[in-house]
């Protein structure tokens, strides 16, 4: 016998309807006098918004909410009590308090995923440990949500739909793994002591390649921060005072950004403590270096400039950021740095790692979170990538597929199978940066960039916008690139990718990556990413190109995008024959 279904009820938001449902005798006893889950839904400029709460006594909670809302027109609360505003009450016959704090938790980072939700209240989680029945929870929770798409299916859309989004992949409501956990409370006790000490540059360093839960983790400790830890006490020869923390997250990555500043906005952070997400330019030439800031996140810590550029003014910017920040947690990646602007030599990043290992400040992630492969998968992938190698491709990959094609065309017909299979659409082509592109500007025998093999060509990274109206443009704008719709009929490169997910990752292997001698290649000259293959001006004055390690980085980066498989499609013949004998 399964789990029996949870008992669902929705009443307009307002006494009236809540004192019918209270004296109502038929409601089953999950809902009356036991714990529930609750959801106030109500709109506001055409846009939904939601709390989500959980009580013992859903009739007392709510009624406080109606008398908070009548005395303060400044809270969430005044906008209920009305007919124009919904109450779920969520119920099932296993509650407990640990279940219904679990399924409150989810439901807040699931909706925090609706695109036609502008805002989130009681946005602050709180995960549970082991319990009883945390083994049911999982189940219990799909039955609640396909319970509650049958009210309103824009509201609670599909659940592959949510899981899919960039907001819920990044959102801090995650709960972690143990490995994650222990770097957390590491991280949050680091930050405290440092605080407390009043102690100046401290630098936290996390790495982890590829898919290990590098933003998660960022997000979700920056969370637990601003929203358990966000006040500290100073001690000083007079007094004791409680002072406020004050944080930042940077991202060097213009997606990304998006995506962070969207769930600070959803979740009421920017309501509350104003702008907290930047990128790293704009943070250091808004803070003079005086350590104006308590705490500083940085994802992809690996994008961040080691040269001044445009309006950054500096040669290196962790540093800028560490006289400015009394601690710095950076989460980094030396296989994901792709151009020379970021480039920081081999020496630079173990004086990092033994510094911070010395203060037990160093962090490294090792669990694969993204792919869902084997130890196999990720040996083949590893030597691939790292040591040239193309080994016999693994029989036994797990949940995960990898499949090679001859022509550019098979694998475009391949990804838009599975795309049109998913209900999120979420698997595309993505390519080597082989072929020209300039963003702004047209080439001179086409209105697109394209990216051509043969008789096959398909636009480049964000084409088919040029094509797009404001409307059309205005609909797609929160939506990072692999999200958006028309994606489908483009390529993207790893300035596109790079930092999310795919289910399918279709990727072309441009000329740049050869097969000879029984190894792969990296030829720089096949590139059209100059910003991988020019020179970089040393300290010393001499100028040095690192073009084959960028390119190598670049592949990583491409071919660790899929969470369900890896579809390849090489350029090069040698190569392409290789694959197809392995």
């Amino acid at each position: 016998m399964g789990l029996a279904k949870p008992q669902i009820i929705k009443i307009k938001d307002n006494l009236k309807s809540l004192n019918e449902f209270e004296k109502d005798k038929s409601i089953s006893v999950e809902l009356n006098g036991y714990p529930v889950v609750y959801i106030h839904v109500w709109k506001d400029n055409g846009l939904s918004k939601v709390y989500v709460g959980e009580s013992n006594d859903i009739f007392q909670r709510t009624r406080q909410h109606y008398e908070t809302g009548r005395l303060d027109k400044k809270r969430w609360q005044s906008h209920i009590n009305n007919n124009n505003s919904d109450l779920y009450v969520i119920g099932h016959e296993h509650f407990n308090k640990s279940l219904t704090l679990d399924v409150e938790n989810r439901l807040i980072h699931y909706l925090t995923g609706v695109q036609s939700i502008d805002k989130v209240f009681n946005g602050r989680g709180n995960p549970q440990g082991s319990y009883y029945p945390v083994s049911e929870f999982d189940e219990i929770f799909s039955k609640i949500w396909r319970t509650l798409r049958s009210y309103d299916q824009e509201l609670f859309p599909t659940k592959s739909v949510v899981e899919d989004s960039a907001i819920f992949k990044a959102s801090p409501l995650h709960k972690l793994t143990k490995d994650q956990l222990k770097a957390q409370s590491l991280i949050l006790e680091k930050v405290q002591e440092s605080l407390l000490t009043n102690a100046k540059s401290q630098l936290i360093f996390v790495e982890g390649s590829a898919g290990t839960g590098k933003t998660v983790l960022n997000s979700s400790t920056f969370y637990e921060l601003i929203c358990n830890y966000d006040r500290i006490f100073e001690v000083s020869p007079k007094n004791i005072r409680e002072k406020k923390i004050s944080c930042c997250l940077l991202v060097n990555h213009d997606e990304q950004l998006v995506v962070y500043k969207q769930i600070m906005d959803k979740l009421g952070l920017t309501d509350e403590y104003g702008d907290l997400v930047f990128k790293p330019t704009s943070f250091i030439n808004s803070h003079k270096p005086e350590y104006s800031v308590d705490v500083v996140f940085i994802d992809e810590a690996h994008l961040l400039l080691t040269q001044g550029k445009m309006s950054y003014r500096g040669n290196n910017q962790l540093k800028d950021i560490m006289s400015r920040a009394k601690v710095v947690v950076a989460m980094f990646d030396s296989k994901q740095i792709l151009t020379t602007e970021e480039y920081i030599d081999d020496i630079e990043i173990e004086q990092y790692r033994e510094n911070t290992k010395n203060a037990n400040n160093y962090i490294n992630l090792t669990e694969q979170l993204r792919m869902q492969t084997n130890e196999e998968v990720n040996k083949w992938l590893d030597d691939f990538i790292d040591n040239g190698i193309v080994n016999k491709i693994p029989k036994h990959t797990g949940k995960y597929e990898i499949k090679i094609f001859n022509t550019p065309n098979e694998l475009e017909n391949a990804i838009k199978e599975k795309a049109k299979s998913e209900k999120t659409n979420l698997s595309r082509l993505i390519a080597t940066y082989d072929w020209p592109y300039i963003a702004g500007k047209n080439p001179k025998d086409n209105e697109l960039w394209e990216v051509t093999i043969g008789d096959w060509h398909k636009p480049w990274n964000r084409e088919l916008t040029k094509k797009m109206t404001k409307s059309e443009k205005k609909k797609i704008k929160s939506l990072s690139w692999p999200e958006q719709p028309q994606t489908i009929n483009e390529v993207g490169s790893t300035f596109t990718i790079q930092g999310f997910d795919l289910n399918y990752a279709g990727v072309i292997i441009g000329p740049s990556v050869k097969y000879r001698n029984g190894k792969i290649i990296f030829d720089p000259s096949a590139s059209c990413n100059s910003k991988a293959t020019q020179y970089r001006t040393m300290p010393d004055g001499t100028r040095q190109k690192f073009g084959e390690k960028f390119l190598k980085n670049e592949l990583n980066v491409l071919m660790k995008r899929g969470v369900n498989g890896l579809y390849i499609y090489a350029c090069d013949d040698e190569l392409r024959n290789h694959l197809n004998k392995c």
